[in-house]
């Protein structure tokens, strides 16, 4: 299975993973706590972006979608896909339809879905002006893609973040 979708894995303290929605973070730690009168194990992720610190289950790891940061192939892959220009019917959608299709996209996890509403928003925006809302929304996918492409490829975040606007601002110039 691509490690752009979530698995069943084990992780340890010090490994980077990712958390659907919530990005890149690292297992701070591996705690034992009783919830509603049962002991369970959970592990302590202290998303990098927020400095957020959540708790997953490590029975639930799979359901809730954490998983590996990519490797070199699917790195290449993400990029593929924002470089696509094929014809998409974005337009035909109302914004409201659109919003929700693309917000069930970023829960997934899934980079590969995450780059394909950041190409999509990216490419609407030079059609028409983009809704508050969908605006909002592409800077949360190109923060989720930027963070994880970062750590993928041991760059700088600026260094990604330069790389992608590239792709999408030789369209047009």
């Amino acid at each position: 299975m691509p490690k752009g979708s979530p698995m069943n894995r084990e992780f340890k303290v010090g490994d980077i993973a990712v958390y659907p929605a919530h990005g890149v973070g690292e297992v701070m730690g591996i705690e034992h706590r009783e919830i509603a009168g049962s002991r369970a194990q959970f592990y302590i992720l202290k998303i990098m972006d927020s400095g957020m610190t959540i708790m997953v289950p490590t029975t639930n790891v799979k359901h809730v979608g954490l998983r590996e940061v990519i490797g070199e192939e699917e790195v290449y892959h993400v990029y593929d896909i924002l470089k696509e220009r094929g014809e998409y019917a974005i337009t035909e959608q109302t914004w409201n339809r659109r919003y929700r299709e693309y917000m069930d996209k970023i829960k997934t996890g899934s980079i590969y879905e995450i780059a394909e509403v950041m190409r999509d928003l990216s490419m609407l925006r030079f059609e028409k002006e983009l809704s508050f809302g969908e605006r909002k929304m592409l800077d949360t996918a190109r923060n989720l893609i930027i963070k994880e492409l970062a750590v993928a490829e041991d760059e700088e975040e600026l260094v990604v973040a330069e790389r992608i606007d590239t792709i999408f601002s030789s369209d047009h110039n």
